[in-house]
């Protein structure tokens, strides 16, 4: 028998809104998409800002007609070009206040959407979103990033599997201390827009991280928060929104948490921990340390389960890129989720079969939504306990 080369694989072309010069979080998307080959960047409207956009556009290679002045022409233009050099998804980084409508506008329009969270203002926008993506049939994406970490994927499938027996405790906090002076007031950019409640909506640090937190709770847990009872807090004079967040919760089935999540927390960096413990034992992760997972057992030693070691699964596995001991973390963990995306888009499209575990997508978009509404609506109230619809 001749030998059959494999089958090609199909590069996805990637649009992009927001992330222009001197925007955080669009370099890490345009990095984390390119890692595994499965997308190329080929157009976006990076800038409301003329000059910042044409020279983001330019420092990308993007040629002067595929550097579009807004979302509007971009849409309409790539929606005329032919399949094959159109964009297949846009991937939306912008402030909160833009994600509903730009994501309703791209999937209308027939594109799938990579969004960053959280996934809109509020929950009315979230259902709205919800509605765009079940009329047009595209998929979409959501950039919890801690989702795509190897190990985050082994402790869900721990939890899962049964290796802890029922869950009774859930104890998550994302502690980092960049808005303990009032550097938002000061000019900083990435801070102003985070605690100003018209484009990042009722939240600070309770939408940006929190509803990270949350997330990490809920989608390694494998449970659904039943209820909470909250605290927001605003330790800056004059800043608008909470810059520090406390929760109690009840899940399904009976198991409690905790829930902190604060960027008022001087010193702190980026202080992700899980912790998760069961009737025989536990697990605990850290985003400081991503690539250990610790098991401790209520009648053996301690474990710690390294990425590319023994007693990792096989699907878990497969995220890595790299052997024992080389260490991968944030970088690599976004670039598992635009994996699953791809992976997705191709499944829907017919022209790949290829397994990929759970990302984040609209169910986790509408919870993260919901979650934030309900720890405003308690905060704000005498009632002890708010359900979290």
């Amino acid at each position: 028998m001749g030998y059959t080369s494999p089958r090609p694989k199909v590069i996805l072309r990637l649009g992009m809104v927001g992330g222009g010069e001197g925007a955080f979080i669009g370099a890490v998307h345009r990095i984390a998409a390119a890692i595994d080959g499965d997308w190329s960047l080929t157009c976006g409207s990076f800038s409301s800002d003329a000059g910042r956009n044409a020279r983001t556009g330019a420092t990308l290679g993007l040629q002067n007609d595929c550097v579009y002045a807004d979302i509007t022409a971009m849409l309409a233009s790539e929606r005329a070009k032919p399949v094959g050099e159109r964009m297949d998804a846009l991937a939306i980084v912008t402030p909160n206040h833009l994600h509903a409508p730009m994501a309703i506008a791209a999937l209308d329009a027939g594109f799938h959407v990579m969004c960053e969270k959280p996934m809109a203002l509020n929950e009315s926008e979230a259902h709205a979103i919800g509605d765009a993506v079940r009329r047009s049939g595209k998929c979409f994406a959501l950039a919890f990033t801690y989702a795509g970490c190897p190990l985050v994927q082994e402790a869900r499938a721990r939890v899962a599997q049964g290796d802890f027996g029922t869950i009774r405790l859930v104890q998550v906090e994302y502690l980092q201390g960049w808005l303990s002076e009032p550097i938002d007031a000061g000019g900083n950019r990435q801070a102003e827009w985070r605690t100003d409640p018209t484009r990042a909506g009722g939240a600070g640090c309770l939408g940006d991280i929190g509803s990270h937190a949350f997330h990490l709770a809920e989608f390694v847990s494998g449970l659904r928060a039943e209820s909470i009872c909250a605290d927001l807090a605003t330790h800056v004079p004059g800043r608008r929104l909470d810059d520090d967040a406390t929760a109690m919760l009840r899940f399904f089935g009976g198991a409690r948490g905790v829930l902190k999540a604060s960027q008022v927390a001087a010193g702190e960096e980026n202080g992700l921990k899980l912790r998760i413990h069961g009737e025989r034992g536990g697990l605990e992760w850290t985003q400081a340390e991503p690539n250990s997972l610790v098991l401790r057992w209520l009648d053996r030693p301690t474990e710690i389960v390294r990425a590319g070691g023994p007693g990792m699964s096989a699907p878990s596995a497969k995220l890595l890129r790299t052997p024992a001991g080389h260490p991968e973390g944030y970088l690599e963990a976004f670039a598992n989720l635009y994996r699953g995306f791809a992976t997705e888009i191709r499944h829907a499209a017919g022209i790949d079969r290829a397994e990929s575990p759970r990302f984040p997508g609209l169910d986790d978009g509408v919870r993260s939504a919901a979650f934030v509404a309900a720890m405003i609506a308690n905060a704000g109230s005498d009632q002890k306990w708010t359900p979290v619809a």
